[in-house]
């Protein structure tokens, strides 16, 4: 089997490894396979690749989410590096709203994570020089772009690494008390 998945305790992220196949010259491994990806309960229809590139540790990028009915579900991996990921169930409704879920990516380990669509999103970089690629299912829209203050007390999430660099922007998302209840 190419995957291995693991539901976290926060319904509807999971944390997918990759098989990787080596020998001197490397190793070869599969990132996606639809099939595989649909039993295990991942259904998207991947439209953009993206990748960010953070050159200093301590870097913090997010909590970020996308409002109805543009909301995005998310592939994340780190290609080079290592990232603290973070997801923030926001689902109206749902019994685990304002838990999260937090997980290591890194080239090393090879996870991925499937960040489904009602969650915000962010990570931390851990080393000089990460780079995190992920799959989207909905386009960008400015308009609904959203974010939620990384250091809410009430989430009280375990960031690794203090002081963290931020930007503006990041740095004045509200509180999870302060958004809607559908964001």
């Amino acid at each position: 089997m190419p995957f291995t998945f693991e539901t976290l305790p926060v319904p509807g992220l999971i944390l997918i490894r990759p098989r990787a196949f080596g020998d001197e010259r490397g190793y070869f491994l599969e990132t996606w396979r639809k099939a595989e990806f649909e039993r295990a309960g991942i259904r998207a229809d991947w439209i953009q690749d993206n990748e960010a590139h953070s050159a200093r540790r301590g870097t913090l990028r997010g909590l970020h989410f996308q409002r109805d009915p543009h909301a995005q579900a998310k592939l994340v991996r780190c290609v080079h590096g290592s990232v603290w990921d973070v997801a923030v169930d926001l689902r109206p409704g749902s019994p685990t709203r304002g838990r999260f879920a937090a997980v290591e990516l890194s080239a090393e380990n090879r996870s991925v994570l499937f960040v489904p669509r009602g969650f915000a999103h962010g990570y931390l970089t851990l080393t000089d020089g990460a780079d995190v690629l992920y799959k989207v299912d909905a386009d960008y829209a400015p308009a609904a772009e959203g974010g939620l203050a990384w250091d809410d007390p009430d989430l009280a999430i375990p960031w690794p690494l203090a002081p963290v660099e931020l930007n503006p922007r990041d740095r004045a998302w509200p509180r999870l008390r302060d958004l809607p209840t559908s964001p």
